[in-house]
């Protein structure tokens, strides 16, 4: 029964009224209803979540100063809102009503990318688009797919696919490109949880992260 039909329902059995104490007592109980309907709603059950930057030691031992620019960060549609999605079926997505990230996921790749990459690629600074620092090496990237694979319940799987393109740079403007590869990584989760997702998702970008930059090291000579 409705919340209005129940309280039409209690209202109805009540004397009939001989002074405003019965239409006062109405008023409260719809009052009260209602806001406790309110406080009911799953959406203030909300989780937000955000990338990582992992505590891993350092391998950059031979930085010399180089300076790699994040040039473009992006996230490809459908995947680049705030809602974690899942892949429920060969050509069926789903977004989680009620688990998302802290902001849009791009601008919450941007630090603990650089962070990786500084740590892992060889430079002693990565600097944001539009920085006054004059970088030597840009990057490109752009994540095509994200989400969590739930086809098979039984084995659910954190989907990331990546491409990065690396290009040198001279006077603040992008030159030849050094390196251009696509990335993808299947990452087994424990469960379909939001939690559990984002887990897989930090696992996948840390993987993907070290290939690439082992990819570009032995290419950042022809700079």
């Amino acid at each position: 029964m409705k919340h209005h039909e129940h309280l039409t329902a209690m209202t109805s059995s009540f004397p009939h009224p001989r002074s405003g104490v019965w239409i006062s007592a109405a008023i409260l109980l719809t009052v009260a209803f209602t806001f406790c309907g309110c406080l009911s709603r799953p959406a203030l059950n909300e989780k937000t979540f955000a990338f990582s930057t992992p505590s891993l030691p350092a391998t950059n031992a031979f930085s010399n100063g180089s300076v790699l620019q994040i040039r473009t960060l992006q996230i490809t549609p459908p995947f680049d809102g705030r809602s974690l999605i899942y892949r429920t079926g060969e050509f069926a997505y789903q977004r989680d009503p009620y688990a998302g990230f802290l902001g849009l996921p791009a601008e919450g790749l941007v630090g603990p990318i650089s962070e990786m990459l500084r740590r892992d690629g060889g430079f002693s600074k990565v600097v944001p688009p539009g920085s006054a620092v004059q970088p030597d090496t840009m990057v490109e990237i752009t994540i095509s797919q994200l989400y969590g694979d739930v086809r098979q319940s039984q084995t659910p799987c954190a989907v990331m696919a990546m491409q990065a393109t690396f290009l040198g740079a001279t006077n603040g403007l992008p030159g030849k490109v050094i390196l251009q590869r696509n990335y993808f990584r299947r990452i087994p989760i424990s469960s379909t949880t939001p939690a559990a997702l984002m887990e897989g998702w930090n696992q996948a970008l840390i993987s993907i992260l070290a290939e690439a930059t082992s990819d570009f090291r032995p290419l950042k000579g022809s700079l």
